[in-house]
C-alpha cells in the first residue's frame, strides 16, 4: 500500500469515528420524559418553540381553573418552572460539551508564499501543509467512551433535578394547604375569644363579673388576635413559596386556588419491607455515584496513556519553487518528555479515582440509612395523624357535646362553654399539623426511594392554642 493510500485510509477512518459522536440532547430529553412519566406521573415539557410554550401555558391555565391538587402542582412545576428549565438547559449545554470532547479537531491547512528578487528576476516559493493530530485520532475511542459515560452522568443529574423540583412542589403544596386550613380555625379561635371578651365586658358593667375575670378574657382575646395575625402571615408565605416552586407569574398566581383541606390519610401506611425491596441499583443517587466512578476510571486510563506523550501531529507537505520540481513529504511532531514525565498527572488521577471509589461506598451507606430514617419519620407521622383523627379529636367532640348538654341544663355557664370550644379548636389545629407532617413525610419518602437524598422531615406539631382563662363558678 502506497503512502498516499495509507493517508487516505487514515483520514477516512477519522471521519467515520468522528461521525459517531453525534449530539444526544434529544435522546437525553426523551429518557428524562420517560423517567418523569414513570416515576412521577408527569411529563417534562420542552419549551424550545413558541408553539410548545403556548401549549404549556394553556395546560397550566387549565390546571389553575380548579382547586389545585398535589399531583397537578407537580405537573405545573415540571411543565412550566423557569428554574427547572434553566437547569435542564444547562444540562443540554453540558451534553453538547461532552459530545464536543469526543470529536476530532479539524485538520489545519497552512499556506506559505515567499518571493525572492535577484537581478531583476523574481522567484516564488509556495508551501502547503495539511496537518492533523494523530494523537487525538489514536485516543479517540477512549475519549468517545468517556464522553458516553459523561452523558450518562448528565442524564442522571437531570433526573435528580426533576425529582427535586417535583418534591419541592409537592411539599410546598402541602404546607400551603395546611397553612390555609389552620388559618380558618385560628379565625374561629379569635372570633370565639372576641365574643367571650365582649360578654365579659357586659357582665362586668352590670356587676356580675369581676375586673380580674374580665381581664383574663380580654388577655386571651388579645393573644388569639396575635395568633391569627401570625397565621395569616404564615399562610401568605406558604402560598408564595408554592407560587415560586411552580414558577407562576403574577397573573397565574392570582388565579391559584387551593382546596379547603388536606387529603385524608391513607387506610394503611406503606409497608417497610415493600419499601426496602426496591432495588438500590435503581436509585438515582447510587446510579449517579457509580457513573461518576466509571467516568473517573475511564479518565484515569486516558491519563495513564497520555502521561508521558500528550501530543503527536502528522502533516503532509508540498513545496513549490520557481524553476524547481515540487517537494513532497510529511512532518511528524512529537513532544519529548525531558522535563515532565507525567508522574504527577498519573498520581493525581489515581487519587481522584480513590476519592470517587470511597464516595461511592459512602453513597450506598447513606442511601440505606436515609431510607430507614425517612421511613421511621413517615411511620411516626402516620401514627400521630391517625391518633389525632381517631382518638383526640373524637374525644374533644364528645366532651363538647357533653358540655353543651350541661349548658342547656344550666349546669355550667357560657364561659365554660366558650373555653371548651377553644380547647376543641386547638386540638383540631394540632390534628391539621399532624396531617401536614404526614404528607410532608410521604413526599420525602417518595423522593428518598427514588434516590433524591434529603433529611427526614421533622415532626413540627405545635402546642395547642388553648390558653383558656380560669373558668368562673
Amino acid at each position: 500500500m502506497s503512502r498516499t493510500t495509507r493517508l487516505s485510509v487514515t483520514a477516512a477512518a477519522a471521519v467515520l469515528l468522528a461521525g459517531c459522536a453525534t449530539l444526544s440532547i434529544e435522546d437525553d430529553r426523551a429518557q428524562l420524559r420517560a423517567f418523569s412519566q414513570d416515576a412521577l406521573g408527569a411529563k417534562v415539557a420542552r419549551l424550545a418553540t413558541d408553539d410548545a410554550r403556548r401549549e404549556t401555558a394553556a395546560e397550566v391555565e387549565q390546571l389553575l381553573a380548579a382547586p389545585l391538587s398535589a399531583d397537578d402542582a407537580v405537573r405545573i412545576a415540571l411543565a412550566a418552572s423557569p428554574a427547572l428549565h434553566a437547569l435542564l438547559a444547562q444540562a443540554d449545554a453540558a451534553s453538547a460539551a461532552a459530545t464536543q470532547s469526543a470529536r476530532l479537531p479539524n485538520p489545519v491547512f497552512a499556506f506559505e508564499r515567499l518571493t525572492r528578487s535577484e537581478d531583476g528576476a523574481t522567484d516564488k516559493d509556495i508551501g502547503r501543509t495539511l496537518s492533523f493530530s494523530l494523537f487525538d485520532l489514536l485516543t479517540l475511542p477512549a475519549r468517545m467512551r468517556i464522553a458516553e459515560h459523561r452523558q450518562q452522568q448528565l442524564r442522571l443529574q437531570s433526573a435528580g433535578g426533576v425529582l427535586a423540583a417535583a418534591t419541592e412542589a409537592r411539599a410546598a403544596w402541602v404546607r400551603a394547604v395546611a397553612a390555609q386550613q389552620s388559618l380558618a380555625y385560628f379565625e374561629q379561635v379569635m372570633r370565639a375569644a372576641e365574643a367571650s371578651a365582649e360578654l365579659a365586658r357586659r357582665m362586668q358593667s352590670v356587676g356580675n363579673y369581676s375586673r380580674l375575670q374580665r381581664a383574663r378574657e380580654q388577655a386571651f382575646y388579645a393573644d388569639a388576635a396575635a395568633q391569627y395575625a401570625r397565621a395569616q402571615l404564615a399562610a401568605a408565605g406558604a402560598r408564595e413559596a408554592l407560587v415560586r416552586a411552580l414558577g407562576l407569574d403574577g397573573t397565574q398566581a392570582a388565579r391559584l386556588k387551593l382546596p379547603d383541606r388536606l387529603p385524608d390519610l391513607p387506610k394503611a401506611p406503606r409497608d417497610e419491607a415493600e419499601v426496602a425491596r426496591r432495588s438500590f441499583d435503581e436509585r438515582l443517587d447510587v446510579r449517579l455515584a457509580r457513573a461518576e466512578l466509571d467516568f473517573t476510571a475511564r479518565s484515569l486510563g486516558l491519563a495513564r496513556a497520555t502521561g508521558v506523550i500528550d501530543g503527536l501531529h502528522l502533516a503532509g507537505i508540498r513545496n513549490s519553487e520557481t524553476g524547481e520540481p515540487p517537494q513532497k513529504g510529511y512532518e511528524i511532531e512529537l513532544p519529548l518528555p525531558l522535563f515532565d514525565f507525567g508522574d504527577a498527572r498519573r498520581a493525581e488521577a489515581q487519587s481522584i479515582y480513590m476519592a470517587a471509589l470511597h464516595r461511592t461506598a459512602q453513597v450506598a451507606v447513606d442511601a440505606q440509612s436515609r431510607l430507614r430514617e425517612t421511613y421511621g419519620a413517615y411511620r411516626t407521622a402516620y401514627d400521630l395523624a391517625r391518633h389525632y383523627r381517631d382518638e383526640i379529636v373524637p374525644l374533644r367532640k364528645s366532651i363538647a357535646d357533653e358540655m353543651l348538654l350541661k349548658y342547656n341544663g344550666m349546669l355550667i355557664g357560657v364561659f365554660d362553654l366558650l373555653a371548651d370550644a377553644r380547647e376543641q379548636i386547638g386540638s383540631v389545629i394540632q390534628s391539621i399539623e399532624a396531617q401536614r407532617d404526614f404528607w410532608l413525610a410521604d413526599a420525602a419518602l417518595q423522593a428518598v426511594v427514588l434516590g433524591h437524598p434529603m433529611a427526614a422531615p421533622a415532626i413540627e406539631t405545635r402546642a395547642a392554642a388553648t390558653g383558656a382563662p380560669e373558668r368562673p363558678h
